[in-house]
């Protein structure tokens, strides 16, 4: 797309932008939710839910207006632009048929003006169609994101993620030592799936493996690991199997997969989740008021560990032991592996020849792919006896079939 950050060509001759905002007081805390879409197509470009801190609904609406804009310039220069809005007080305003009275609104007007090419046209839409740029709002309001989503580059990882899997050599381009590699045997490639929402999710707690209370998916959770399945069916003569940790959470997100992918459903214990022991059900704020000092040792140490818990340096043994056995039993296949938060950083960590510490700086969303592949070398520097090749990264599927309209994600 000519003019996007990313560097990609091509682009949309038309878009459209879905946006909202909301505050709950009326002022109070307030976020806006909007949405970059191919008018063409109706595929999602690029997505924004944020927090603006405390506001009005009207000041929400405004900034999710804003942000849309702003999608726009980054990622559709050019195209001609029509926003979609459940306000009609934006919308006749910004149309010019209302005067703009209120003082507040006049500097988040003009702003919107100069962003808004000549001929951006403005609809009233019923709340019912604005549903995904509320979704994002009340997301954002909940602490579940905050920021861009580029939905454009999900809008082609079918074609690209089989791509993928079909060419893998490009993944494993030159050495460390800028030698062009030697030729590899079949790779084992893993689909890594965090699994889905739970209600220790929604509540920021800490959530470890078998050992604490083990919570189920929530309905949220299911519908989002749903569309991970769907998206992924798209791989289904290219998968062989699927492989769960056999944590409660896991387990059921991996039957979900399974059984859109027509595939047997295995076990592996290595990839269960961080057994937090005291801290498990606990918030973040509820740890660091009532274990402050085991907290910051575990903050400051890969192998400093909870009270009954694990250290992510004990973590990352049983994950790599984990790994070993599933690359021996599915040596030059492609699987799928439902997992947690920590086991997946980890083995990114891992792959990427990071240190363990990396996965504090890392995000990875609830039911997101990451794919790594694992070619055979014998003469592999580190003795592993493969090659590991990072392929994709906290990826969600793409917005035409993920659930996002219906405000389900």
């Amino acid at each position: 797309m000519a003019g996007r950050p990313d560097g990609r060509s091509g682009g949309p001759r038309s878009v459209v932008i879905e946006a909202d905002g909301g505050s709950r007081g009326n002022p109070g805390p307030a976020a806006y939710g909007a949405v970059l879409k191919d008018a063409d197509t109706g595929a999602v470009i690029a997505e924004d839910g944020t927090t603006i801190g405390v506001a009005t609904n009207n000041v929400a609406e405004y900034s999710g207006l804003i942000a849309g804009l702003e999608l726009a310039v980054a990622y559709a220069p050019g195209a001609a632009i029509e926003v979609r809005m459940d306000s009609k007080l934006v919308v006749e305003q910004m149309s010019g048929r209302w005067k703009i009275k209120h003082p507040g609104m006049v500097p988040l007007a003009e702003r919107a003006n100069r962003l808004a090419p000549t001929g951006t046209t403005y609809t009233w839409v019923p709340r019912e169609q604005n549903k995904h740029a509320d979704r994002l709002a009340n997301e954002a309001l909940d602490g579940k994101r905050s920021g861009i989503t580029v939905a454009a580059e999900a809008s082609d990882e079918d074609e690209s993620l089989i791509e993928e899997i079909e060419s893998p050599s490009s993944a494993i381009g030159v050495d460390q030592a800028g030698e062009a590699p030697k030729p590899f045997g079949a790779p084992t490639t893993l689909i890594l799936v965090r699994h889905g929402v739970t209600p220790h999710t929604s509540g920021k707690r800490f959530s470890g493996g078998l050992g604490g209370d083990n919570p189920g998916l929530s309905e949220e959770g299911r519908e989002q690991v749903r569309a991970a399945a769907v998206w992924l069916s798209g791989l289904k003569d290219k998968i062989d199997a699927v492989v769960a940790s056999p944590v409660r959470r896991t387990r059921e997100s991996a039957e979900i997969i399974a059984a859109e992918l027509g595939l047997p459903l295995e076990e592996e214990p290595g990839f269960a989740e961080m057994e937090f022991g005291a801290w498990d059900g606990l918030t973040f704020l509820e740890v660091a008021e009532q274990h402050k000092e085991s907290f910051e040792a575990w903050l400051g140490s890969t192998d400093s560990a909870p009270p009954g818990g694990e250290s992510f340096r004990a973590v990352e043994e049983r994950v790599l032991a984990g790994l070993a056995r599933v690359l021996e039993q599915h040596a030059g296949r492609t699987v799928v592996v439902t997992s947690h938060v920590t086991p997946i950083k980890t083995l990114v960590a891992h792959v990427l020849k990071a240190p363990l510490d990396a996965v504090f700086r890392m995000e990875l969303s609830p039911a997101s792919v990451s794919v790594v592949s694992f070619f055979p070398d014998k003469s592999a520097p580190d003795g592993s006896g493969y090659r590991a090749a990072m392929r994709l990264f906290n990826a969600l599927p793409p917005g035409d079939r993920s659930l996002l309209d219906n405000g389900r994600w």
